[in-house]
């Protein structure tokens, strides 16, 4: 399969776009990059709701989210990204990262860039 990557992400925070930008400027991201509110999400895999949530990295039918989508995007640079990337797949970088990840995207709408349209939506119940 020779697909191309897909990087998700909301395109209506500033902070995500923001990242995003930095990613793309600074690692060489080798995906197509699209926010969740063009991508068709169904033909992804995925969803709204998690779209909504955490960022995504489609490849090759896997649908990687928060953390682990940073690990892919890292890996998928090259060097030395790489190297970064795949610490943050191990145990127990990858607790601490999924974490340290929960903990900004709980608090993007804080964070420089970031506004009240960054706000996660309430959970679902």
């Amino acid at each position: 399969m020779t697909e191309e990557p897909v990087l998700i992400f909301d395109g209506d925070c500033g902070f995500c776009t923001t990242s995003v930008r930095f990613a793309e400027r600074v690692f060489g991201v080798r995906a197509r990059v699209t926010p969740w509110q063009f991508a068709d999400l169904a033909a992804l895999d995925t969803t709204r709701e998690r779209a909504e949530r955490e960022v995504l990295w489609v490849e090759r039918g896997r649908v990687y989210g928060g953390a682990q989508a940073v690990a892919r995007l890292l890996i998928a640079a090259g060097p030395p990204w790489s190297l970064a990337g795949l610490v943050l797949r191990v145990p127990p970088f990858r607790w601490v990262a999924r974490g340290a990840y929960r903990l900004i995207a709980r608090n993007r709408h804080r964070l420089p860039g970031g506004t009240p349209a960054c706000s996660l939506p309430a959970a679902r119940r």
